[in-house]
């Protein structure tokens, strides 16, 4: 795999789980989280289907701001590619919270009813929790926050590969500094300004002749 297929594909990642991220959040929408069983005493049990754009209303707009940070990943570099990679991890807990409210604490009557919109004269007589959207839902969540990390280790490596090879640069640029210098005072140095053997060959990669005691560069 060549460097540049290598990035291609280290980009890919974050990507990738963006949108199997936002695909969850937008299903879990889409599914029944409670059904409400109630009856107002004058007919027939009523029985409401909660989905999540109503029991966890922010799946969907959250879903939405996924999609968006995929477009926005392609343009930012830098602090911005960090700033939306934190972004993109208070996305993930955000949706995660009414999910794992849901799994540990179950549906409240109060607030079922309320959601559903029942009459005052209305009494809940059942609430059935289905597990899949909130499943669906941490799946995304966990998706989104693995994107987050993902996109932040790869800004860091970049910065990191980037003074890597800056850092070579900016030794021969001293080296060559040392070495005019040297010549002009015609080999005349105090102990500290000795050359290294490895100073020697950055010199000469500068197109800088250590032995020459001129200061002329060494023609390519």
């Amino acid at each position: 795999m060549t460097e540049r297929s290598g990035r291609r594909a280290s980009a890919a990642v974050p990507v990738a789980l963006l949108i199997v991220a936002a695909a969850c959040l937008w299903g879990a929408s889409r599914m029944t989280w409670v059904r409400v069983t109630s009856s107002d005493g004058l007919g027939e049990s009523r029985t409401d289907d909660l989905l999540g754009s109503t029991w966890a209303a922010a799946t969907t707009p959250l879903a939405l701001v996924l999609l968006a940070a995929i477009a926005a990943s392609f343009a930012v570099r830098g602090w911005a590619s960090r700033v939306l990679a934190l972004l993109i991890a208070v996305v993930a807990v955000s949706a995660a919270v009414p999910a794992v409210r849901l799994l540990t604490a179950g549906a409240s009557d109060s607030e079922s009813a309320a959601l559903a919109e029942l009459p005052a004269r209305a009494q809940v007589s059942m609430t059935e929790v289905s597990i899949l959207p909130a499943i669906v839902t941490l799946i995304g969540a966990l998706c989104a926050l693995a994107a987050a990390v993902v996109s932040i280790r790869k800004t860091f490596a970049s910065q990191v590969l980037s003074s890597k090879y800056d850092a070579p640069a900016v030794r021969r640029d001293e080296v060559a500094r040392r070495v005019r210098s040297s010549s002009s005072e015609r080999g005349v140095h105090d102990e500290g300004e000795d050359l290294t053997e490895r100073m020697m060959w950055d010199a000469l990669d500068a197109g800088e002749d250590p032995t020459d005691e001129s200061g002329t560069p060494r023609s390519s």
